[in-house]
């Protein structure tokens, strides 16, 4: 690491003033080892994005992701298929993806941790869909995308609702919205890995997954996923029952392997999405054909249809040594 962007998103978690203190630190303890390192700081997505742009341009070889899976997700839009390496300062409020490459938490010795970390080229997800005005669009994303009940909640809830509301009445409105969300069924197709097995089902949800562990209670979403694969570990769920959700749920608080009836794994390189022929969302009748909406690493991006496929090779990420 020679030259180093710190790509900070002040709305993610915490004290902004004891971020910024710690941030300080970081800096310190980078140039301290001769790196030049600077701190950006970002305003919205796109801004992070522009940012990043910026920084790869300027020479950087590492960019530093300041904050949660989201800060992630929009610094990867840039980083993709070039050299320049993602680092992970642990700032947000689930920071999935620093538990599943085991990272410490402190941010002072997350940086110290990347100065002596193991470059390593991974795969991203991949999405095409179809952005909330109707327009194409596509994202890469490093932890995991949906469609059904998981986007339909943060279409609900969108980004600032969490920060007015704070973290409790947060999760009281999900569990809210969960129970009176209708189960809309849509269409996917895929071929599973290894024995070229070409399935479709009509699901309520479906999960690409790309970690093994998310950290905190949950951990384990998607046995099987895993960074070190080249494909995405699929959770497609066939039932509308409330209660099979909360099993699977409880399968992952519990560290349980159990078979839950109406919610399926597999492993798949592309999944189709689709919307059943009756339907697909019309300007005519949009209350009885209701649109289904998709996220990419928590952010809401779109509706179907959409194409969920893998990058090989896409990414320079800085993982520990140990």
């Amino acid at each position: 690491m020679h030259k180093a962007a710190l790509l900070y998103n002040p709305d993610s978690g915490g004290s902004r003033k004891r971020r910024q203190a710690k941030l300080e630190s970081v800096l310190a303890l980078l140039r301290g080892a001769n790196v030049e390192a600077n701190l950006v700081f970002t305003e919205s997505p796109a801004h992070a994005e522009e940012k990043t742009r910026e920084a790869v341009a300027a020479g950087c070889d590492t960019v530093f992701a300041c904050g949660g899976d989201g800060t992630i997700h929009n610094i990867i839009q840039v980083l993709a298929n070039t050299p320049t390496a993602l680092a992970i300062l642990p700032m947000g409020t689930a920071n999935a993806l620093a538990h599943d490459l085991g990272l410490p938490m402190n941010i002072i010795a997350a940086a110290r941790a990347a100065l002596h970390a193991v470059p390593r080229r991974v795969a991203l997800g991949r999405i095409e869909y179809h952005d909330l005005e109707g327009k194409p669009g596509t994202r890469f994303f490093i932890v995991t995308a949906g469609a059904g009940v998981d986007a339909h909640l943060f279409y609900k809830l969108h980004t600032g609702t969490k920060r007015r509301m704070g973290m409790a009445a947060y999760y009281a409105k999900a569990w809210q919205l969960w129970f009176s969300y209708p189960m809309t069924r849509f269409q996917v197709q895929f071929t599973e890995t290894g024995s070229g097995e070409s399935r479709q089902a009509d699901v309520t949800e479906l999960m690409a997954v790309r970690i093994r562990n998310f950290g905190g209670v949950l951990q384990e979403l998607a046995a099987g996923a895993s960074l070190e694969r080249n494909d995405l570990r699929v959770v497609f769920c066939r039932t509308s029952s409330r209660l099979a959700y909360l099993l699977y749920i409880a399968r992952g608080l519990l560290r349980r392997n159990w078979k839950i009836s109406g919610i399926d794994l597999a492993c798949s390189a592309r999944v189709s999405c689709r919307y059943l022929p009756a339907s697909a969302p019309s300007h005519s009748s949009p209350e009885v054909q209701p649109k289904i909406y998709l996220e990419a690493d928590g952010e809401l991006v779109g509706t179907l249809p959409a194409e969920i496929t893998i990058a090989p090779d896409a990414l320079t990420l800085l993982v520990p040594s140990h």
